[in-house]
């Protein structure tokens, strides 16, 4: 560690002791008092410039709801304004009827608004879904002319364009709800999750996807509400249960699954206990909630109930870990930038205030000894020789958030363990974001499909 990133971390972590993080962020602005990968996380998930990203990251002066939120809003809403400009250019001259509100509730559930968007979308929604989010219109211009016959490229290039706003909408609405839990940041939560329903419900169609919205009633009274993603063909599909950290959200989750729609896999999505929707703190006992979902889909007759994957993110990697030691339903399973156990007891030197804010929140801790008290309780150190199914771990080599020693541990212990780091990497290797997903996504089918041949 240089002394400029000593210096660094001292300061932050001073201003979380002093409780004086906001009063700084008027000064330096919000990026040194958030995680080192937010820019990347966020970038890839909107196709965001991320030169762009960290000026406006630099211009948020303050972490206040109302502050925040207003800051990070009116930017998703020109992005939401953008894409239906672009929706309302290619009605011209074919009809009159009004473009369906993509960020009203009711559009998911009317099923003339979702044929009007789909037919709009449809000559972008295999190459969106294929390549995703871009950072420009070169980008998109470029993909469209690789892509596309020339008679249909402009057209193409103007549903891609409105595909992409959309996304960039749903993007930022999610960074307004960063990290959660405020009345405020659940507003934009609630925002950004109605927008992707519109949006996924507008793009299936077209990949010859089935998206169901998934409500299952869970322990201490709690509903999951998750996404089942369905290839085509009549089943039983092997599916991959996925789940996310901290702040992530099922459709950070969702987007990128769309380039693998032909795979043959079912994919059911879930946020992590503890966050966003959910009423309940986190906790150990949480494990409970992660095995009534796979009861769920046991009972699917859609599904495989002998071919059930469990794939995690960042916290979501850590109850991958533990449901493969504790669920023997599991066939294989993926941990990405899991913390296991180190990450739970080393010293958090650095670790921004509105980061243990949000731990805090999602772990019902009340005080900071509480906290460290709730993350003990949560190391499965002594369950990774439990893990006897195929467990592949992935991470960067040099993770600033969690212990990269986790996953080494993790690997090494587990009986049937494979550790993937991406060298000169961060959490969650998001520098190899797209590198990771492909490989991931071979090692799941290798798993899950080619063994069953």
């Amino acid at each position: 560690m240089t002394d400029a990133t000593f210096l660094q971390k001292l300061f932050v972590t001073a201003c979380a002791v002093t409780h004086t993080t906001d009063l700084a962020a008027r000064a330096t602005g919000a990026a040194p008092f958030l995680p080192a990968l937010f820019a990347l996380r966020y970038a890839n998930m909107g196709g965001l410039d991320r030169e762009e990203f960290a000026q406006q990251l630099t211009r948020a002066r303050s972490f206040r709801d109302d502050r925040w939120c207003t800051y990070w809003n009116r930017i998703a809403a020109g992005h939401a304004d953008r894409a239906t400009g672009l929706l309302r250019d290619l009605t011209a001259g074919s009809t009159s009827a009004p473009i369906p509100d993509i960020c009203s509730p009711t559009t998911a559930a009317d099923t003339d608004a979702l044929a009007t968007l789909t037919d709009l979308i449809a000559p972008a929604a295999a190459v969106f879904a294929d390549h995703g989010p871009q950072v420009g219109f070169g980008a998109v211009s470029d993909l469209i002319a690789a892509h596309t016959p020339a008679a249909d490229r402009l057209r193409a290039t103007t549903a891609f364009r409105a595909i992409d706003a959309w996304v960039k909408a749903v993007t930022y609405y999610q960074v307004s709800a960063f990290p959660g839990h405020s009345s405020q940041r659940m507003r934009a939560y609630r925002r950004s999750r109605r927008m992707f329903d519109v949006l996924i419900g507008a793009l299936a169609p077209s990949l010859n996807l089935t998206v169901e919205h998934v409500e299952i009633p869970v322990s201490d009274r709690e509903t999951v509400a998750g996404y089942l993603f369905l290839p085509p063909g009549p089943g039983p599909h092997p599916v991959v249960l996925t789940t996310n950290g901290l702040e992530g959200t099922a459709q950070e989750l969702a987007i990128p699954q769309l380039r693998y729609r032909d795979s043959g896999v079912a994919v059911f999505l879930m946020e992590m206990p503890g966050s966003y929707a959910y009423t309940k703190p986190m906790g150990p006992d949480s494990e409970a909630i992660y095995h009534e979902v796979i009861d769920h889909l046991v009972a699917d007759d859609r599904l495989d109930s002998d071919r059930i994957a469990m794939v995690g993110v960042s916290f979501g990697g850590y109850w991958a870990a533990r449901l493969a030691a504790t669920d023997d339903r599991i066939a294989c399973a993926i941990a990405c930038g899991a913390p296991t156990h180190r990450s739970f007891t080393g010293g958090a030197l650095g670790t921004p205030q509105i980061i243990l804010s949000a731990l805090a929140d999602t772990l019902g801790a009340r005080h900071p000894l509480d906290l460290m008290r709730a993350l003990s309780a949560l190391s499965i150190e002594d369950r990774y020789s439990d893990i006897s199914m195929p467990l592949l771990v992935i991470n960067g080599d040099n993770d600033t958030l969690m212990s990269t020693q986790d996953s080494i541990d993790l690997a090494e212990t587990a009986p049937n363990g494979t550790v993937r780091l991406y060298p000169d990497d961060d959490h969650c290797a998001m520098g190899h974001y797209r590198e990771w997903l492909d490989f991931s996504q071979h090692w799941l089918t290798e798993h899950l499909i080619d063994t069953a041949k």
